[in-house]
This record gives structure tokens, sequence and C-alpha cells, in this order.
């Protein structure tokens, strides 16, 4: 058997071990049982957005061989901006698919209607601002800049975002959404980015979980009387 300092020793690490794990443990478990029992497609806020936009025809489109550009096209987009037409080629420029014209990035009121085609018609906007930056915490966080954030009369602070440059529509935010942004980074560890497994920190507390599991199953060893009389039996 283990001698008596020993096993004081590995009890006094176990119970500092969990001491310290106890709250990522606590917030792994929360955690986790969010996100088992939330629907992905309502974080996403697609409850909130039309099951599909509304497809419009467009005909009379100019080549693209017609456009004032000297660069050669390597990718194009038909996209629609309040009723119009417009190509967005090689990721940078966009023009009228019908004048020919480049035009320098959309309005408010583009924007407006570009969210009210994904957006459901009950929806009110109360308030529509240029987002230029943002920092790396925050919800809009990885995605084209400069953008409209559009914000409506919602309980859950709801919020949609369309890209400038493009008039691309990109994404909803709302409460649900930052809920569980929060607990995948309490989660993940990660308090920068969110999604990487193999921070040195996430390393660490696994590898200390691990430790203070397998020092509990050391301590019921030692101290198990069932053990006690299972060797006395043996010797």
């Amino acid at each position: 058997m283990v001698n008596r300092k020993t096993a004081k020793w590995i009890r006094k690490s176990h119970r500092y071990l969990g001491v310290f794990l106890g709250i990522q443990f606590l917030m792994w478990t929360i955690s986790g049982m969010y996100f088992s029992w939330t629907d992905i497609d309502e974080i996403h806020g697609d409850h909130f957005k039309k099951e599909a936009p509304l497809k419009t025809t467009f005909n009379n489109l100019l080549g693209t061989a017609q456009l004032t550009t000297n660069e050669p096209i390597q990718s194009l987009e038909l996209l629609e901006i309040a009723n119009e037409p417009y190509y967005w080629i090689n990721d940078a420029k966009l023009y009228n698919a019908r004048t020919g014209q480049m035009k320098n990035g959309i309005s408010k009121e583009d924007a407006q209607q570009v969210a009210n085609r994904y957006m459901l018609n009950d929806l009110e906007i109360v308030k529509i601002q240029l987002v230029d930056s943002v920092g790396p915490h925050h919800e809009y966080r990885g995605r084209p800049l400069p953008a409209y954030e559009i914000s409506y009369e919602s309980p859950q602070n709801l919020k949609a975002y369309v890209a400038v440059e493009n008039g691309a529509f990109q994404t909803v935010r709302h409460r649900d959404w930052r809920w569980f942004d929060f607990l995948w980074m309490t989660h993940t560890m990660d308090y920068q980015g969110r999604d990487n497994f193999n921070t040195l920190l996430l390393r660490a507390f696994s590898l200390l979980g691990l430790i203070t599991i397998l020092s509990g199953f050391v301590l019921w060893y030692i101290s198990s009387p069932s053990i006690r009389k299972l060797k006395t039996k043996i010797k």
C-alpha cells in the first residue's frame, strides 16, 4: 500500500486541482448542455429570415466585353441591389449590369432594400448605421467591411449586416447567437477567434483535467476498504 505521506500528497493535489479546474469544468458542462438543447438554425437566425428571398428576372443585360474594365475577369457574380442587376467582378468592383456604370458602394437606402429581401416583412427597422471597423470579439468579426448594421425592433436585439462594397447580405445576429458565441468561446478556450482547438491553454487544462481524474482513481484505490480486504485475502 501507499504510505500515509504519499497518500496525503495525492489527496491534497487532487483537491487543489479540483478547485483550480472546477470553474472551467463547470463552463464546459454548461456550454455543452446549451449546445445540445438549442436549435442551430435558430442560433443562425433563420426564423427571422424568409425561407427564400424573392428572385427577380432581368433582361437586356450587358455582356462583360461592354464593361469598362482593364483587368481580366477572373470571377463574376450577378447581384440584385434595390431591384437593379449588378455584376460583382473579381471580388473587387461593382458594375450596373444594364448601364455598365461602376458603382462605388451602396447607400443606406440600398442596404435597407437588400435586407428587406431577406428578412421577414413584419420586422420594423429602427436604425441603420455604417460600421467601418470591428474588434476581434465583435459579432460581425471576420466579414467584409465596411458594412451597414441594420437594427430591428425586437426583444432579441436583432441586427442584420449588409456589405457596402457589393450590397451582399451577410448575416443575422441576435441575443441567442451572442449567448452561443460566448459559451462557444468558453468551451474552446479560444478567447480571440473562437475556433482554434489547438491553443496552449486548452491543451494545458485538458492535461490537468486528465491528471485530476487519474488522481481520483488512485485515491479510490488506496483508500477503498474493499481493495484493502482483497489484498489481505490475497496475502
